[in-house]
């Protein structure tokens, strides 16, 4: 049966009927279909742009697809109707298109320098190995490869570059020449000038990058994925190494505090910014709300961080919004989100894949 819904619509801000046909949105009319919401705020389905449905909390690889599924439903729960994976260390291509689940982007396993990330997260090779990596797994995932740019070296004490910029530039040429995106993890100062200089597609975290780099990112119309709720963080990263690695424990608190004000730059540039929480590892799913708020906090309007957490996100990845002929994706809510950008954390009606969630 087909579904209708009336409110307003974002981001155009006015009042509409959308009838959901399978999994379809259309504008025309259609006979006796069942009106499931009247009234509200209505937004294409939330993102999630960098979580990892392959690891559970406490950094360990899920076990079986049936933990991936309800990582996934727990997003989705919260209004997250499509989720990129950025890195997993097991596969759940059975996933991509199951109903219930949200839409998917999924990067293969992280790549990443021997000895230089968490432990059997990732696929750690040598410099000579990088792009032949890259390019198994961009066949390992959905458009999407993902690299670590950086990590800290022990040798030195402190943030490093993964590998040389000759092999980085490498990994993202590979990347691209395999028809996938490149995303790049990166704290450190030198390891996100040598990535956007290299030409990656997006840099989650980026708590290194100076003035200089995000006007570089603008004019590549390099994406930033701030990951605020995760570099929150770093105060513990930084109890549990200090005494040992100061000059890190100390470079991850300066990266920290300084944070906020380099997202609100990256924004005011111009530089495409978009929600992702890092859930998997240290940080639970269903967070995609509070790094919206964080977002807001830092300075960015609610309307900017809406776009980057709905429409502009799904734009983003591919997943059309609610157009003629879009995706059947909503969220609800009762109030106007523009105006309280509070009300995201309690969505009224869920609808994903033409199917009410609740």
């Amino acid at each position: 049966m087909a579904l209708h819904v009336r409110g307003t619509v974002l981001p155009d801000g006015e009042v509409r009927d959308l009838w959901l046909v399978g999994d379809r949105v259309t504008f025309e009319p259609v006979a006796d279909a069942e009106t499931i919401s009247d009234g509200g705020f209505i937004l294409p389905g939330l993102v999630d742009a960098h979580c990892h449905l392959g690891i559970a909390y406490g950094a360990k690889p899920i076990e079986s697809v049936d933990q991936a599924r309800e990582l996934a439903r727990q997003d989705r729960d919260a209004g997250v109707l499509a989720l990129r994976d950025a890195g997993s260390p097991y596969p759940y291509p059975e996933l991509d298109d199951e109903p219930g689940v949200p839409r998917l982007a999924r990067a293969g396993r992280h790549v990443a320098a021997p000895r230089r990330y968490l432990r059997d997260i990732g696929v750690e090779v040598a410099g000579e190995e990088v792009a032949v990596a890259v390019t198994a797994q961009a066949k390992a995932g959905t458009g999407w490869v993902k690299l670590v740019g950086d990590w800290i070296d022990r040798s030195v004490g402190d943030l490093a570059p993964s590998w040389d910029a000759a092999t980085m530039a490498a990994a993202v040429e590979a990347a691209h020449a395999a028809g996938a995106r490149a995303a790049v993890h990166t704290f450190s100062e030198e390891g996100v000038e040598i990535m956007v200089r290299a030409g990656v597609d997006s840099v989650e975290h980026g708590t290194g990058l100076t003035l200089d780099l995000i006007d570089e990112m603008a004019r590549r119309g390099t994406a930033l994925v701030p990951t605020m709720i995760n570099i929150r963080t770093f105060g513990k990263i930084a109890d549990n190494a200090r005494g040992k690695f100061d000059g890190y424990a100390d470079h991850m608190i300066a990266l920290r505090d300084r944070f906020p004000s380099v997202v609100l730059a990256a924004h005011e540039a111009g530089v495409p910014i978009y929600v992702g929480t890092d859930a998997g590892g240290g940080i639970r799913h269903g967070l995609a709300a509070e790094e919206m708020l964080y977002l807001h906090e830092a300075g960015i309007p609610a309307v900017d961080v809406l776009a980057a957490a709905s429409w502009g996100a799904r734009a983003w990845l591919g997943f059309p919004g609610l157009v003629e002929g879009g995706l059947a994706d909503l969220v609800v809510y009762d109030t106007d989100p523009r105006a309280d950008l509070r009300v995201v954390r309690a969505p009224r009606r869920i609808v994903l894949r033409g199917a009410v969630i609740r």
